[in-house]
């Protein structure tokens, strides 16, 4: 209510009825242009402005219809200016009507609370009347808000008043918490205190109801228009068959750029039903034209694969090439970190020189793994192919052409074999005609045409014998190469296990020197193992260590012979069995002789 009353205080006044007198009017200039407002009660001035509220305007249709609602009373909307400040009370002045006075409430009070705005709310609740007010009186005081269609007055002091528009409401509610008195009287029944709220009132819910489904059937109307403007037009409509209409199509079914469109066409026409005992040669040869194509599609599908495999090849020498310039930045990298050249760097140069080689590194290692990979590939490939080297790559393009052939060869037979099957029902269909005619000229002339058919039909059986036989040579041909490739794979395995034994056989003997290397110079003498074992079992006995000097005048009561010079140089030369720590800081540093032998053992 707070806002509504701050919204409405900054309002301008348009004119009407509602008039009031005014004692000082500079005063009451001033005080209204404080407020920001028009000074209200000048003759022919309204209470509240029509601007501030957009007719039909609805809070909730974002719920229906997906639009944001715009409330108008939102300033810097352009409908409303913005308010005074929230720490400036909101001033409101005296009205004079004909028949009451409207006292203003004190500002200092809270502002009068109200309930929530119902949807559609054209009705307003009106408390607090005087009790000698009429409907004459009530109806003087809110026509000023707006047309009024209905008053509903009870016998306890308060109305019902519905408004023609929901905008009414609002200059209805600016009125609350005024004091009304009815004339100059003090009486108690002709004074009381205006409460105006929401009200909810079925015929205003019944109204908005309508409304809002007025509102979704534009919305859905406005949303199926524009379905069926982006919705893609209709498939062409397929013409029916006829002989003309065959002829057109069999041309189109031999254009590759029309074939397309053609062959949806034949499909369409053999699904209806159109083949029938007339027009199935008609159909046959389109079905035969169609066919033909599958060729052409081949030799298309041939040509990508070859562009693919060129594709596949550039990129991978790419690849290399990437490679190879990896590696060598790697070893520039390298080379930087070496002693001769890393301690002429500066710490923050050799903390980015060490960032740039670890990126670098990693960059070389993951384009060798998809070069690997590649390659993993090709191999695996040729492979499936039953594939080698160079010869065997050339066995296999002698292969796929001997294959092409062969698919030819068989494409060829299944077409003559279906133009023999032609020709027969053709010659089965002449039969039945002639079977219960005479023997005319007609008949005559069909008989040279079986006999000229027969003819040809045996010309093309020789013809099929001839490719049959050519077919299986190709074939036996195909499984000597077959036979050669898997002698030749045979062939590389062997070799391959030949150089992988030579590899494993040379491995270990380099493993042998290295090992023989490795091993520690033997112990001289039997006094040294001696002297070894006390040893370690008085290290063992201290597991912190002991100083030279200790471990020394132990070793003077077994044997009085023995220096401490000559004990250092024993352990010394045994790192694995015994290391030299240092404790201590400063004066108190000292070097002490550990037993490691254990932890030698588990490394190894």
């Amino acid at each position: 209510m707070a806002a509504a009353a701050d919204g409405l205080g900054s309002i301008a006044i348009d004119t009407t009825q509602l008039n009031m007198s005014v004692t000082d009017p500079t005063a009451w200039a001033t005080a209204m242009n404080n407020l920001g407002m028009v000074p209200v009660g000048l003759a022919g001035q309204q209470l509240v402005t029509d601007s501030i509220c957009v007719p039909g305007f609805d809070p909730s249709l974002s719920m229906m219809t997906g639009i944001t609602p715009i409330n108008p009373m939102i300033p810097g909307m352009g409908l409303v200016p913005p308010p005074p400040p929230t720490d400036v009370p909101v001033v409101k002045e005296i009205i004079h009507c004909k028949s009451c006075t409207l006292f203003p409430p004190n500002p200092n009070l809270p502002p009068p609370s109200t309930r929530e705005r119902p949807p559609g709310c054209k009705t307003v609740f009106v408390g607090g009347l005087p009790e000698n007010a009429t409907e004459e009186i009530i109806q003087e005081v809110f026509e000023q808000c707006g047309d009024i269609t209905a008053i509903r007055k009870s016998k306890k002091n308060f109305c019902h008043i519905r408004f023609a528009e929901e905008f009414m409401v609002d200059k209805a509610i600016y009125l609350s918490g005024y004091r009304m008195r009815l004339g100059s009287s003090t009486d108690k029944k002709d004074s009381g205190r205006l409460h105006v709220d929401f009200a909810q009132a079925r015929d205003d819910f019944y109204e908005w109801e309508c409304k809002q489904r007025m509102l979704a059937r534009e919305e859905r109307h406005r949303r199926k228009m524009e379905e069926d403007r982006l919705r893609p037009p209709s498939p062409p409509a397929i013409m029916h068959y006829s002989e003309h209409e065959a002829a057109l199509l069999a041309e189109k079914l031999k254009d590759d750029s029309k074939f397309s469109e053609a062959i949806t066409v034949l499909l369409t026409w053999i699904e209806r039903g159109e083949v029938n005992r007339r027009s199935a040669n008609q159909f046959y040869s389109m079905v035969q034209s169609a066919n033909s194509h599958v060729r052409r599609l081949m030799n298309e599908k041939a040509a990508h694969e070859q562009e693919m495999e060129q594709a596949k090849e550039s990129f991978k020498n790419a690849l290399t090439g990437i490679l190879t310039q990896f590696e060598q930045i790697v070893a520039v990298f390298n080379a930087s970190t070496r002693q001769k050249a890393w301690d002429h760097f500066s710490k923050a140069q050799r903390k980015n020189i060490d960032i740039w080689r670890k990126h670098s590194e990693e960059l070389r290692n993951a384009h060798s793994e998809q070069l690997m990979g590649i390659r993993r590939e090709e191999e695996m490939e040729m492979s499936d192919d039953d594939s080698g080297d160079n010869p065997s790559k050339k066995l296999r393009v002698d292969d796929s052409a001997l294959a092409a052939q062969a698919y030819a060869l068989k494409e060829e037979n299944d077409s003559l074999r279906w133009q023999l099957d032609a020709y027969r029902n053709e010659v089965e269909l002449l039969k039945q005609e002639k079977g219960q005619l005479f023997r005319t000229e007609e008949s005559l002339t069909k008989d040279q045409q079986l006999q000229f058919l027969q003819q040809t039909m045996q010309g093309m059986q020789q013809q099929l014998l001839s490719i049959q036989e050519e077919l299986n040579n190709k074939k036996s041909e195909l499984e000597q190469a077959k036979e050669e490739q898997t002698h030749t794979q045979a062939m590389l395995k062997v070799l391959q296990e030949q150089e992988i034994n030579v590899l494993t056989v040379a491995l270990v003997n380099q493993d042998r020197e290295k090992n023989s290397e490795k091993r520690s110079p033997g112990l001289k003498s039997e006094k040294e193992a001696l002297l070894i074992g006390i040893i370690s079992t008085f290290l063992h006995v201290h597991p912190f260590g002991a100083n030279i000097e200790y471990l020394w005048s132990y070793m003077q009561q077994l044997d009085s012979r023995i220096s401490a010079n000559e004990i250092e140089m024993l352990l010394m030369r045994l790192p694995r069995m015994f290391k030299q720590e240092f404790t201590g800081v400063g004066a108190t540093l000292e070097k002490r002789w550990k037993f490691c032998a254990f932890e030698g053992i588990k490394t190894i």
